[in-house]
């Protein structure tokens, strides 16, 4: 069903931007939730068949989740599909983590989800259908040297994720978590490409389809976690 709206929390450059443009090509009015929207100027391009409403969103501001959600609610008709892609971290080995940036990387990439995830799960309660998709990483099945920042809260998300979709499945509403086991083609990794060979890197539009393969999967036969790594990545 290629109609409604869908939330997308955590829109920048990469997997973000290409989730938005993936759901508006496809027909849905897209709220893209960035920390600053004026940053997706340029970024987003083209809205495709559907609209796409940049807003200013703090996901770890329960108070500011609460009015988004309401506003969808009010204005924007059914919440088809609502995806948490925020997360934040600072790589540091455990001895040396500020606890300022290990409790803002929690609040950011878990606290941030389950308010998100709560939100769009009342509203969905309500009409009976829709999917919440989450995104995972590599670090949501092993803390790595260097990632206890990381693996944190992406160990909570997967928790998380696999509490409501056993409470929700029945429901109607379709949970998933997406684990990206590994590095995102960006300009920033253009050299890195380029050493591996093509199709090393996760192409962000790839990742996008997958993303709207799940939320338009028969409820006879759903998926609640997907891998996704390139076929050089190593497992």
């Amino acid at each position: 069903m290629t109609e409604g709206t869908a939330v997308i929390v955590g829109v920048g450059p990469g997997l973000g931007s290409a989730l938005v443009k993936t759901f508006s090509q496809h027909g849905y009015t897209v709220i893209a939730a960035a920390r600053k929207a004026s940053t997706l100027e340029g970024i987003l391009g083209p809205s495709g068949r559907g609209a796409v409403i940049p807003v200013d969103f703090d996901a770890t501001d329960p108070g500011q989740v609460e009015k988004l959600f309401s506003r969808v609610e009010a204005e924007r008709g059914l919440l088809r599909v609502a995806i948490f892609n925020a997360g934040t971290f600072q790589r540091s080995n455990v001895v040396d983590i500020d606890p300022e940036d290990f409790e803002r990387s929690w609040r950011v990439g878990c606290f941030g989800g389950f308010l998100v995830g709560r939100a769009a799960a009342r509203l969905m309660e309500k009409q009976g259908s829709g999917t919440i998709l989450f995104t995972g990483a590599t670090a949501s099945l092993r803390g790595g040297a260097g990632f206890a920042n990381l693996a944190s809260p992406k160990f909570a998300l997967r928790a998380l994720a696999q509490s409501m979709a056993r409470e929700l499945g029945p429901k109607g509403i379709h949970v998933a978590h997406v684990i990206i086991d590994g590095q995102i083609h960006s300009r920033r990794s253009a050299a890195l490409l380029e050493e591996r060979g093509p199709d090393s890197l996760l192409e962000p539009s790839a990742i996008a389809n997958a993303y709207l393969s799940l939320h338009l999967q028969h409820r006879s036969a759903w998926t609640h976690e997907l891998d996704l790594r390139p076929w050089v990545e190593k497992f």
